[in-house]
């Protein structure tokens, strides 16, 4: 960690979290939002609780790793408003009812001038409630189930392209325009038993059954599971053309290995979650070769901040981001935006509608691509197909950004 960041860690003994900031003690802190004027020189002080241990601890990180390098970015290139960013991160063990809990102690206790959502539609849905009620922007970079954006949000702006139930429109519209003899003609799903995980397969899922692809198998397993030998065997005996997986990491790695030992080798596999992972390769033995996945970032993606972010990441930690650390700092970003144009960054109800306000009315360059939403923060786009093609993850849908051809049918595993 450079010293230059600024960044410090301590244990918070009381809720056993994990707190970054430039100091122990904000200088913003009080009973009530908003607390003391802050003056030119104080930090804005934002707060983010994730998942850094439980269920959804290996993505909660690399959103962790997100936030942290825009922060440090940020705060390298003169800041926000000419004030530095400091970053207060506590860790919501993949617990939703802590999660609500930790954005009530950050904002009444920490008195902190911004929130930045977490990880996890479980986790953003009780996190959102909590900042409305407070008034608070709320920005998040991986609540993208359909559900989010039905509770009556207002405050709520999602950092990617699209929804979890459009991820895999580029996929279906390219399966139903194959030739008839090339067409799937069997699905066999499995997802986590998660809003996020399970939008994005059946998503795909209910697209191709409404033009008659039969779906053999369709199995939901909770997110603490480890032996998938029973789905394994379902969907191997079923001899299905097509294998929809909605994950998250380690669930998406043990399923893949299950199949694998089963023998079920499918015409054409579609797994989100797992796959634009960086350790993904290596957990299910390097047999990677034809999995399909959808993402919302590249880093290869021309946008004009891309090249910084990449670059910034890159020099920080040794290895490009993921997908996760691209939403992360596209959620910095998007609040950067709001703030720089509004010219307020404080927990006042004003200077938070009004940065709410300005996200409704306007559309935000970010690494993702440019960014606008509708009255419930959907965001306007759509999600890149991504394949590993030749060892290397890579953009295969829509054509008009592809970078290597489909592969299809998939080879062996």
């Amino acid at each position: 960690m450079r010293a230059t960041r600024r960044l410090t860690v301590a244990a918070v003994a009381a809720t056993t979290a994990l707190t970054l900031s430039a100091c122990l003690a904000s200088p913003n802190q009080g009973d009530d939002p908003g607390g003391e004027s802050a003056g030119p020189d104080d930090p804005i002080v934002i707060g983010v609780s994730l998942p850094l241990t439980g269920d959804f601890a290996e993505p909660g990180k690399g959103v962790q790793r997100g936030y942290e390098a825009w922060a440090a970015h940020v705060n390298e290139n003169g800041g926000l408003l000419g004030r530095q960013v400091e970053l207060i991160i506590v860790d919501d063990q993949s617990n939703a009812d802590r999660v609500a809990s930790d954005y009530e102690r950050l904002i009444n206790q920490d008195g902190v001038d911004l929130v930045f959502g977490p990880f996890s539609t479980r986790l953003v849905v009780p996190a959102a409630q909590v900042a409305q009620d407070y008034g608070f922007l709320f920005v998040e970079p991986a609540g993208a189930a359909a559900e989010v954006f039905e509770q009556g949000f207002d405050n709520l702006f999602y950092a990617a392209p699209a929804i979890a139930d459009d991820h895999y429109n580029h996929l279906a519209e390219h399966i139903l325009a194959l030739p008839e003899d090339e067409r799937p003609e069997t699905i066999a799903v499995a997802s986590m038993d998660d809003p996020f995980a399970q939008g994005t397969a059946y998503g795909l899922r209910d697209a191709l059954a409404a033009e008659g692809i039969e779906v053999v198998v369709d199995e939901v397993y909770p997110p603490n599971t480890t032996d998938f030998s029973g789905i394994a065997a379902k969907i191997a005996d079923s001899e299905a053309d097509l294998l929809v997986v909605g994950s998250q990491y380690q669930d998406g790695v043990n399923l893949v290995v299950a199949l694998q030992q089963q023998g079920y080798q499918p015409e054409m596999a579609a797994i989100s979650g797992a796959p634009t992972n960086a350790e993904f390769p290596a957990a299910i033995g390097d047999k990677t070769e034809g999995i399909l996945a959808p993402t919302g970032y590249t880093p290869d993606a021309p946008y004009p901040s891309n090249e910084e972010f990449v670059a910034a990441y890159t020099e920080e930690h040794g290895a490009e981001p993921a997908e996760d650390e691209a939403n992360a700092w596209t959620t910095g970003q998007v609040v950067a935006a709001a703030v720089e144009a509004v010219g307020c960054a404080d927990a006042s109800p004003e200077c938070q509608q009004q940065l709410i306000d300005w996200l409704h009315e306007n559309e935000v360059e970010t690494v993702v691509g440019p960014l606008s939403w509708d009255a419930q923060g959907r965001p306007q786009s759509a999600h890149l197909i991504q394949q590993y093609v030749d060892g290397e993850i890579t953009i295969v849908l829509p054509d008009d950004v592809k970078e290597a051809d489909l592969v299809h049918p998939k080879p062996e595993w």
